[in-house]
């Protein structure tokens, strides 16, 4: 089998495992709470612009509410991104070899076979980034203006999908300012920017309507903590690992070189405006690991890049020889075991395998028990006092499921009916987060019923505890999401 074949088979591979993968793994709770988004649908939201809310309605539209049909449209997103990435590389390397490179490198690190799957936020950020950089690449090479407006299009996209786009911003203007400064001679690069603007447009206006909430949670983050080199180096290892070592390696030397070539400029120009703020934002607070997904396009590009580049001398020699050789393999490696601890635990570790708490496995179980109790209980409704809990009873329950607090989640979602409250209602939480306590403030009566663990293969990884409630003040409040 010739090097182009067995390409073609890794890509074919590992786009079969990402599809298998989105229809067997049970939903991670974020995933089910913006599956409840998508049952509203809006131009905004508490924690994020609307992207994902839409690209999980056209997937359940489709295969209806299941974790497959919440995930393809995540997962069809992924596929363009791999074009984009290919076709984005093969022209600022010059080399259609680099562009395959970049794709099989995007399509293995660990960051993208997880984001790229998950109905969040991040999925559409990373196919809309690539589409940024792929038009950008046009515009270089065309020198057509025209494709300034594939630009304008493509960020305001990006801007819909996560506010991390504002970065790729940035970087489009550090590369205009220092190669591209003929473009501000012309109209292209403002209608771009108009046009990202008018696309952009209706996340705006909702946040006018509802007091730049989005904006205040997002930019809340960005906190003056005391300085310390304790989350510069949990945000470094969260890189090695999720970008894969070699990966990443081969991506810092093309960085550290020179931008000596159009197309290293442009990646460049890229990549530091935001890995500068990643460094300076975790000099005093944490960088969550999937926080710099939108850079992974462009850093695929620039690994391959470094595998292409035969003007390596001395030790960058060597470390792009070998990097080039293990890259894939280990990649790779990192990737299969992902999935199979994902997928059947294959080690057990209970409460402290951080895949199995972040998704619902055992979930289904605990619904059948909660379903049984409430017949015993002579129950209607489901309470709950924290969104992940809602999603996931909300989608693997079929008893309507009232949120009590955290109003502002729920802009979009009818209040509940007191009807739901005629009868008793059973208050459902994780024991770590057991609000008991609000709970009583809207109910007379609240009596603890029962304690159901959340299991794999007999192994508890979470305890939910199980309250009776009735009485209901007037009015009982509440969301039904």
């Amino acid at each position: 089998m010739n090097r182009d074949a067995r390409l073609v088979a890794a890509l074919t591979a590992l786009a079969g495992l990402r599809l298998i993968a989105g229809a067997l793994l049970p939903l991670s709770a974020d995933e089910a709470y913006y599956w409840l988004w998508s049952r509203h649908l809006a131009a905004g939201y508490f924690d994020h612009p609307p992207a994902i809310a839409f690209v999980i309605r056209a997937g359940t539209l489709l295969f209806g509410d299941t974790a497959f049909g919440v995930r393809i449209g995540s997962i069809l997103l992924s596929f363009a991104a791999g074009w984009f990435v290919w076709r984005a590389a093969a022209i600022v390397s010059a080399s259609e070899k680099a562009g395959a490179w970049a794709c099989l490198f995007f399509n293995l690190t660990l960051l993208v076979s997880v984001e790229a799957l998950a109905a969040t936020p991040d999925a559409p950020s990373i196919a809309t980034s690539a589409a940024v950089f792929w038009a950008l690449a046009k515009v270089g090479e065309s020198n057509d203006g025209r494709w300034w407006l594939a630009v304008g299009a493509a960020s305001g996209l990006a801007l819909l999908s996560k506010y991390t786009g504002l970065f790729l911003g940035v970087g489009i203007l550090v590369w205009l300012m220092a190669r591209q400064r003929r473009w501000l001679a012309t109209p292209w690069p403002y209608l771009g920017g108009a046009l990202a603007l008018v696309l952009f447009a209706p996340n705006l206006l909702w946040n006018a309507s509802h007091g730049w909430e989005t904006f205040a949670f997002q930019l809340g983050r960005i906190t003056s903590g005391s300085l310390t080199a304790r989350f510069l180096f949990e945000f470094l290892g969260a890189q090695l690992l999720l970008a894969s070592p070699f990966v990443l390696l081969l991506g810092v030397l093309t960085l550290a070189g020179a931008p000596d070539r159009p197309g290293r400029a442009l990646i460049a120009s890229l990549l530091w405006p935001s890995i500068a703020y990643f460094v300076i934002h975790s000099l005093h607070d944490r960088v969550q690991g999937n926080w710099p997904c939108f850079l992974y396009p462009v850093l695929a590009a620039a690994a391959a890049d470094a595998v292409v580049r035969r003007d390596w001398q001395g030790i960058k020699a060597r470390l792009a020889l070998w990097s080039s050789k293990l890259a894939a393999p280990v990649a790779a490696a990192l990737l299969v075991a992902g999935y199979a601890q994902a997928l059947v635990g294959v080690v057990p570790m209970g409460r402290k395998d951080p895949l199995a708490r972040l998704l619902a496995v055992g979930m289904p179980q605990v619904t059948a028990t909660l379903d049984a109790l409430r017949l015993r209980q002579h129950a209607g409704a489901i309470l709950t006092t924290d969104y992940a809990t809602t999603g996931w009873f909300a989608f693997y329950d079929k008893a309507p499921v009232v949120q009590l607090g955290e109003d502002y989640r729920w802009d979009s979602a009818p209040v509940a009916s007191p009807a739901l409250f005629a009868r008793p209602a059973l208050y459902v939480a994780e024991l770590r987060r057991d609000r008991a306590d609000v709970v009583r403030a809207y109910f007379g009566k609240v009596t603890l019923v029962a304690r159901i663990d959340r299991e794999r293969g007999g192994i508890p990884i979470a305890h939910y505890v199980v309250y009776r409630v009735e009485g209901p003040r007037t009015p009982a409040g509440g969301h039904q999401p």
